[in-house]
């Protein structure tokens, strides 16, 4: 790991906007976002080498992932490709080092460039109040795949609020990837990739993610409040997908509660009011826009 990070310049803990004095007058244009996809790596390959300490990394070849990780057959859920194009993309990964319990987490939210250099944005969070956690030591870590570049690569922390809204609709007897699930944070949107009915680890998908400021906050308004009093239920209302009418789905995690909701898309007698609103709130909206 020491190695790669003499190759890879790491700003952890500083702002990526600092330049050496050399580098003062530099002209680097504008910052521009920088699509990235999320990489579900460890349901296919383990880390050789769990770094202690923060650290990151970039596999741009097959070469170097032989190097960093050992392959395996497929461990989650759902199977997902595990090939990646290195003619197009890399792969990105960023380690909080080694942790005294479960609980905790690091993630990439957002990304710009500009002509010098790239900016990967992230965060880390810890266990939250209430949060079952287990007394075993683990190393939190995150994935992406970004556009092939020579260009440096910048890490910028930052403070952000890890509460997030799963919004989806699915149809078990739909075979022409009819499933869309999207992920609301406060800082980006996520779109899921091959979502198989009932398997809701989210973890164990890849996604495309879009910058956005604010959405989850926003959308967390209009949540009806005999939701927001189960306070991590699950409830479902009507019979989704057994009629080949489909379902709606909704998960809302605060803090150590994830609330999780089945809804049916006809309107039935345990719907209220508010719950119908917000159905269709969600049924309307192309959360993949912009």
């Amino acid at each position: 790991m020491k190695k790669l990070m003499l190759s890879l310049f790491i700003a952890f803990g500083f702002s990526a906007c600092s330049l050496s004095n050399d580098d003062a007058n530099v002209d680097c244009g504008l910052n521009k976002d920088l699509a990235f996809r999320g990489f579900p790596l460890l349901c296919n390959y383990s880390i050789k080498d769990q770094p202690n300490n923060p650290a990151s990394l970039l596999a741009n070849s097959e070469e170097r992932m032989n190097y960093f990780f050992n392959k395996h057959e497929n461990s989650c859920p759902v199977a997902s490709d595990p090939k990646i194009d290195f003619t197009k993309d890399m792969l990105i990964g960023i380690f909080a080092g080694i942790k005294s319990t479960s609980g905790y987490s690091i993630k990439m939210t957002s990304i710009v460039e500009n002509d010098c250099e790239i900016i990967i944005n992230y965060y880390e969070s810890g266990p939250q109040a209430g949060e079952s956690i287990t007394q075993t030591p683990t190393y939190p870590s995150d994935f992406i795949l970004i556009p092939k570049s020579t260009k440096t690569i910048l890490f910028n922390r930052t403070n952000e609020n890890p509460d997030n809204i799963v919004v989806g609709t699915y149809n078990s007897q739909c075979t022409s990837n009819c499933q869309k699930f999207y992920q609301i944070n406060d800082y980006n949107s996520l779109q899921f990739l091959d979502v198989k009915v009932g398997q809701y680890d989210f973890s164990q998908y890849k996604y495309n993610a879009t910058t956005k400021r604010g959405d989850y906050t926003l959308l967390l308004k209009s949540v009806p409040t005999e939701i927001l009093n189960l306070k991590g239920q699950t409830k479902t209302y009507g019979s989704p997908d057994t009629a080949d009418q489909g379902g709606i789905f909704f998960q809302l995690k605060q803090g150590s509660y994830t609330t999780r909701i089945f809804i049916d898309p006809n309107d039935t007698a345990d719907q209220s009011a508010e719950i119908k609103a917000f159905k269709k709130l969600i049924k309307d909206r192309n959360y993949s826009e912009n």
